[in-house]
């Protein structure tokens, strides 16, 4: 997440949330979408207003999900509504003529009346169809969903495609970067790097400092800053309801991570940037976040709260996923030296163990890591100050230029250092980190020592998506795409000669392909964010061959 809020320092009170001027009048308002035309169609019987999702795969296994509206008034977050029986299906064809397996669950409003149907015994590789139903006097039946099954862990799999998305925020646009995955038919799954939703008021994220980015395309339900378990369940009901994101998780399975907004800007163990003692105690909103977050996302429930997980498509690919938000140190002050304190930590001991442990034992040709936060290290060189200001709000740099984000892997280096030493040290080839966060389209070599790179090895590589909706850096000045921002990426790439590729202006998705030989990340933009029918087109591609840890600029999409 991109940080609107300085980091406090280490020791200093949490900073109480930022005055910032109302949003303009609303472009094209969504007024009350829970309470509008889906309700009239639940006053004749139960509904199924969020469609059904596709969860991330397992060889033999899928995740179902689904949200059951039983009554007109047991909207999300209301608490209100009776129980309701559940049917799932699953086909070998979309007009379930071939049937391979069925079951039943109760929809609760103890969790919102969203179920999850955990269906083994499917074939590996294998794409099936899916689909929910309420019996009883007003029958409803969920559109069918399409889903697929990942390779055995032992197959030789000969290519696995991601879709990459992070960062949708409601109010900046609309999601067509959605749109766009749920139409390849070719996809495997669809990567979610986190900021899914956003937790602020209507109007808070953007900037007043930047009135150029004060329009409001839809406003958020609720109106107010999410902080309880029913302002985060109707946030995340609101964003189910939007069409492209109903497409995506119906046509492909969704692998998510959360990162900050999930729960509120600038996220740590033990509090946020974005919350105040006024709100309550942090340790009962983050609980509600990640209740929220478990009943509406199509991820399996963990009884330690947490998103990191690995999962392996054949002997291609391990996909290790990461949870950097629930165990971190708080993030450092401006300047502060804290940033090299050993004490500090990103990842927790235990989930850096694990991951250095999976890396080690590792049989698959690639290890994917899907991180929330940038791992490259970032310094900036000599720029204006009209262009340093709001790449500072982006990347979370201050703005007298010191080379330092202290909210990403930047901000705790003693954890980088460990784990890229053991990459090297332990001569692990083909890491690959998958990023969102920063609005940024980035491709990066991660060297083990940034001061003295390139004589200096590289021991990974990192692909960056930007954002879906969430403002950059020529929504912030108001100008035209990739105008101003030159000077900006100049700079930036003489001072970070692993940085090969930055785009900081565009709104888009990556497709991820990977084989035994390469890995390749294919950038698409798309035309307008504020335009609900925007267009996609491929902008730019960058691969990494198999034992170089190196990126390069490839001239034509896979597919």
């Amino acid at each position: 997440m991109t940080s609107r809020l300085p980091a406090a320092p280490i020791g200093a009170s949490t900073p109480s949330r930022r005055t910032v001027v109302k949003a303009a009048a609303a472009t094209a308002a969504l007024a009350a979408p829970l309470a509008a035309a889906p309700l009239a169609h639940a006053a004749e019987g139960p509904a199924f207003l969020a469609r059904c999702r596709g969860p991330a795969p397992l060889p033999d296994g899928v995740l179902l999900w689904t949200r059951v509206t039983p009554t007109p008034d047991a909207v999300p977050g209301s608490g209100k509504g009776p129980d309701v029986t559940v049917r799932w299906e699953v086909a070998e064809d979309r007009g379930f003529s071939r049937t391979v397996s069925s079951g039943s669950t109760t929809a609760r409003a103890a969790s919102d009346h969203t179920v999850k149907a955990d269906v083994r015994g499917l074939r590996p590789a294998t794409t099936y169809y899916f689909r929910f139903s309420v019996e009883g006097a007003s029958p409803a039946h969920s559109p069918v969903g399409r889903t697929r099954t990942a390779p055995a862990y032992d197959a030789t799999a000969h290519g696995v495609r991601f879709g990459v998305v992070s960062c949708a925020n409601w109010e900046a646009g609309y999601f067509s970067a959605y749109r766009h995955l749920a139409d390849r038919t070719e996809l495997d799954a669809v990567l979610h790097l986190g900021d899914y939703i956003y937790e602020y008021r209507s109007g808070e994220y953007r900037s007043g400092e930047y009135p150029a980015a004060a329009n409001v395309v839809r406003q958020h339900e609720p109106r107010h800053e999410i902080v309880t378990l029913s302002d985060y369940r109707i946030r995340h009901g609101v964003h189910k309801t939007d069409p492209d994101a109903q497409a995506m998780h119906a046509a492909h399975p969704v692998i998510a991570i959360w990162d900050d907004h999930e729960f509120a800007d600038n996220t740590w163990s033990g509090g946020a940037g974005n919350h105040s003692a006024t709100e309550g105690p942090w340790a009962g909103r983050m609980a509600a976040a990640k209740q929220a977050y478990f009943e509406w996302m199509p991820v399996r429930p963990s009884t330690e709260g947490t998103v990191h997980r690995r999962i392996r498509f054949g002997g291609l690919a391990d996909l290790h996923l990461l949870d950097l938000r629930s165990f971190r140190s708080q993030q450092a002050g401006t300047g502060s030296g804290a940033v090299d304190d050993p004490d500090r930590t990103l990842t927790g001991r235990a989930q850096l163990d694990w991951l250095k442990s999976g890396l080690t034992s590792s049989g698959a040709a690639w290890k994917l890591v899907g991180t929330s936060v940038m791992i490259s290290p970032v310094a900036f060189g000599s720029l204006p100050a009209h262009l340093l200001a709001p790449l500072a709000e982006l990347v979370g740099l201050p703005k007298e230029g010191l080379a330092i984000n202290t909210d990403q892997w930047d901000g705790y280096t003693d954890d980088r250092k460990e784990l890229l030493a053991h990459l090297r040290d332990n001569k692990i080839q083909d890491t690959v980190f998958l990023t969102g966060d920063i609005h940024m389209a980035w491709a990066n070599n991660v060297p083990a020592r940034a001061a003295t790179y390139p004589l200096s090895p590289s021991v990974a590589t990192e692909f960056v998506v930007t954002s879906v909706s969430s403002d950059n850096l020529d929504d912030m000045l108001d100008v035209a795409p990739h105008t101003v921002s030159l000077a900006a990426v100049a700079a930036l790439k003489t001072a970070n000669r692993h940085v090969k590729w930055l785009d900081m202006d565009s709104h888009g998705y990556g497709v991820l392909d990977v084989t035994a030989e390469r890995a390749q990340m294919d950038y698409y933009t798309l035309s307008d964010r504020t335009d609900p029918e925007a267009t996609s087109s491929w902008v730019r591609s960058y691969r990494t061959l198999s034992g170089t840890q190196k990126v390069e600029r490839v001239h034509e999409p896979v597919r």
